[in-house]
């Protein structure tokens, strides 16, 4: 009994301390360990007021196992242990947990007040839940709390990150005084949404209320005017701003540069810059890295690499802004060699500086070097996603790789990307690019939410594939679904129908694009219609076209009448488009290499050798033909007349082995394509250097019979090679697909699908 006296202080003490332990709001996990231990020995479980305290420890040190033990041990939880932990999971962003706890809650019949409600409807939120939000919409309703300024204030907000600003609005009108926040809410919804008038109207309407903008009210019209595309707004929006009064902060400054970067309003943008100098934002990482990407876009490139070297401290973030930037302005090479250089030093690099990388290398014809860096980014552990794949997409495609296209997209199914838009939109272009029309159109049909790229992009896949007819079909099929074309739709549908010869398809779809559309042509619409004409060799109506053009021609329309009057031979016209060419494109090699193809077709030799000592004389050389193979996981390039690749003994001997195979069956050489002034015996020799029947042959030496070949061309496949390959499908039995600058041929048993028209 004296030991029982002598150890009750002891206890007390060691009571006080575990309590003390659960009202410290900084107490260690292992005190809050300790106090669930002695709670559960002295038997004070049954006591919710020391339940709920171990709640709120164990989900602010985010244990959230421990706090679902111990709520499932409490025998009748009250409301209050519900909400502590409720609003505990919100707060730490754990909005499936507390969707749960607010479940189980409800299955306990406990109905939740003013203090659970707003912490629900943040859960929901967070998660864009907008059908568990309307339930938790309609509990509020029928328990009375949907008038409670605090429930009406997290349900606008709920409501506008689930993108239903209409709902938003109606709770909003429902208020009696919403306070800044609210207001602030509601007006960069609209901004966001591009809804200029309204944003404004309500933004004046706050004012007149007697509720004045704070920096958030300012900062969200500014932010969202830049994320809905319009630029001038965001911009004007700040110097009002500056002239009410309200002193920009970091966060303004980081908001509105990106627009001035877009409308590449330099003066606006060192204005900008000298201001933030003034308020002392110089140190601030946010706004360096804001004013990196502002100059790049603006193609200041010094200024650019001036901000990024006077920052006291580089982050991940001003590393891919200057990495981005250099990329946009041509300097591949020194992106490469500063991710490199910040690779090497450590810098943790994320998805977005890996991402900037492969879109900088595959949109600037490294397309290799893209493959590769997602290969390396894969091996240092970070994870692509949903952008890193349509930038990486084009560069298989580019080169017809279809195979690490293939892994591309099974990567994306195992993240469950593969049906985004975009995602969905690249693998489409890849597999058409591949030529396989058909995997492109089942991408097209597993995309559940199609946008206009995704209805483009199948569209351009069968233009280019020559299938006039199927393009036609989806033109029809994308406006029966209510999705109106655009002035790219236009591109896609009139190079389908210039592909395939469907003159008067062509024309009517042009005319219709103003009257019917509301859609100015643009000077590429002119430059399909020009070879739409120009290829049914009306080359006097595709002139006549040019010159009655409402725009100045391009490169792009005289390129089209150049290369109409070449497959023609019309010397009279070729030498006008060439001469106006000549002004337009002094350093293009390939426009006096067909003006001297027409010449020579002629036999007009002296015209040739006029035309090549001007290309002398201005140091321009041909483009050597070129082709591609993948072969083995691995692309093999092919020059024209290249003697060093270390197979090609193999290919020469399978050539002239194809050679004599072919000529037994009745076949020679198309050597009258062959445009140059020498003997008949060299002129078959030329043509048995084309790249992409070295390339075809290199396929057949390193493939098994039967196995598909992919080959793709920087020029257009000649009539010799052309007719070679269709022999080469027939007698190897093998599908071959070529794409070249002009569109793609799929060579199967001695035919090609584009019915020898191209």
């Amino acid at each position: 009994m004296s030991l029982s006296v002598e150890a009750l202080p002891l206890f007390r003490s060691f009571q006080n301390s575990i309590f003390n332990c659960l009202n410290s709001t900084t107490a260690p996990l292992s005190q809050t360990r300790q106090a669930h231990a002695h709670i559960l020995k002295t038997g004070f479980f049954n006591d919710t007021h020391f339940a709920t305290k171990l709640l709120s420890h164990y989900a602010n040190n985010m244990c959230f196992a421990d706090a679902s033990l111990v709520l499932d041990l409490v025998p009748e939880p009250r409301l209050f242990s519900f909400s502590t932990l409720i609003y505990a999971f919100s707060k730490l962003h754990q909005f499936q947990h507390a969707l749960s706890t607010f479940s189980r809650m409800l299955t306990r019949g406990l109905m939740p007040d003013n203090r659970v409600l707003p912490s629900a409807f943040k859960a929901c939120a967070g998660l864009s839940a907008l059908k568990p939000g309307r339930q938790v919409h309609g509990i509020a309703s029928v328990s009375g709390f949907h008038s409670d300024c605090f429930v009406q204030s997290s349900l606008v907000h709920m409501y506008v990150k689930c993108n239903q600003i209409n709902d938003a609005r109606k709770v909003f009108d429902g208020m009696s005084e919403p306070d800044v926040v609210t207001w602030s809410a509601l007006v960069g919804a609209y901004a966001r949404r591009g809804c200029v008038d309204e944003a404004k109207s309500l933004f004046s309407e706050m004012r007149d209320s007697g509720v004045e903008p704070n920096l958030v009210s300012w900062n969200g019209m500014i932010s969202g005017f830049n994320h809905s595309g319009l630029y001038s707004e965001a911009v004007l929006m700040f110097l009002d701003m500056h002239l009410r009064g309200f002193e920009p902060d970091g966060t303004s400054v980081c908001s509105v540069l990106p627009a001035v970067g877009d409308l590449e309003d330099l003066v606006m943008g060192i204005q900008i810059h000298g201001y933030g100098i003034k308020q002392g934002l110089g140190s601030d990482k946010c706004v360096s890295s804001a004013l990196i990407d502002m100059y790049g876009k603006c193609s200041c490139t010094s200024d650019m690499s001036q901000v990024f070297n006077e920052m006291e401290h580089m982050d991940v973030g001003s590393c891919n802004a200057l990495i981005s930037g250099l990329s946009r302005n041509g300097h591949v090479e020194s992106s490469l060699k500063l991710f490199r250089q910040f690779k090497d030093q450590g810098m943790e690099l994320n998805v977005v500086s890996w991402t900037s990388m492969i879109a900088c290398c595959s949109q600037n014809g490294r397309d290799m070097e893209a493959l590769e860096l997602f290969r390396e980014m894969q091996i240092a552990g970070v994870k692509p996603n949903s952008v890193t794949i349509p930038c990486l997409l084009p560069a298989c495609g580019n080169i017809a790789a279809l195979m690490h296209g293939k892994a591309a997209h099974c990567f994306s199914l195992r993240r469950g990307i593969s049906t985004d838009v975009y995602v969905g939109s690249a693998l489409i272009d890849m597999y058409a690019k591949c030529g396989r029309i058909q995997a492109s159109r089942l991408c097209f049909d597993g995309i559940p939410r199609r946008n206009l790229v995704c209805w483009n992009a199948v569209i351009a896949g069968y233009a280019m594939h020559g299938k006039a007819k199927e393009a036609m079909e989806i033109f029809d099929l994308m406006q029966r679904n209510g999705q109106k074309p655009d002035a790219i739709s236009f591109t896609c549908v009139l190079s389908a129908c210039s592909q395939s010869g469907l003159t008067e398809e062509g024309l009517h779809y042009f005319n219709s694009m103003s009257s019917k559309y509301g859609i100015e042509a643009r000077v590429e619409h002119y430059g399909c219609v020009v070879t739409l004409l120009g290829r049914a060799g009306k080359l006097e109506q595709a002139y006549d076209m040019i010159r009655s053009m409402p725009l100045i021609p391009d490169g792009c329309v005289w390129g089209a009448l150049l290369s109409s009057c070449r497959v023609h031979n019309n010397v009279s016209l070729g030498e006008v488009a060439a001469k106006k060419l000549f002004e337009l494109e002094p350093s293009n090699p390939g426009n006096y290499i067909l003006l001297s193809n027409i010449y020579a077709s002629k036999a007009m030799w002296k015209e040739v050798d006029r035309v090549r000592d001007i290309m002398k004389n201005k140091g321009l050389r041909k483009n050597p033909g070129c082709s591609w193979i993948e072969v083995k996981n691995r692309v093999h390039m092919l020059l024209a007349g290249d003697k060093s690749h270390p197979q090609m003994t193999q290919i020469i001997e399978k050539l002239d082995k194809l050679s004599m195979e072919m000529k037994k069956s009745g076949y020679f050489p198309e050597t009258n394509f062959v445009l140059q002034d020498v003997e008949e015996q060299d002129k078959e020799q030329i043509l048995c250097g084309h790249s992409e029947k070295l390339a075809v042959v290199f396929g057949l030496l390193n493939t098994p019979p039967g196995y598909p070949l992919q080959v793709i061309k920087n020029l257009r496949i000649c009539v010799d090679c052309h007719v070679v390959i269709k022999f080469i499908s027939s007698f190897e039995r093998r599908e071959i697909f070529v794409r070249d600058t002009n569109r793609f041929h799929h060579f199967k048993d001695g035919a090609c699908s584009c019915g020898d028209y191209w």
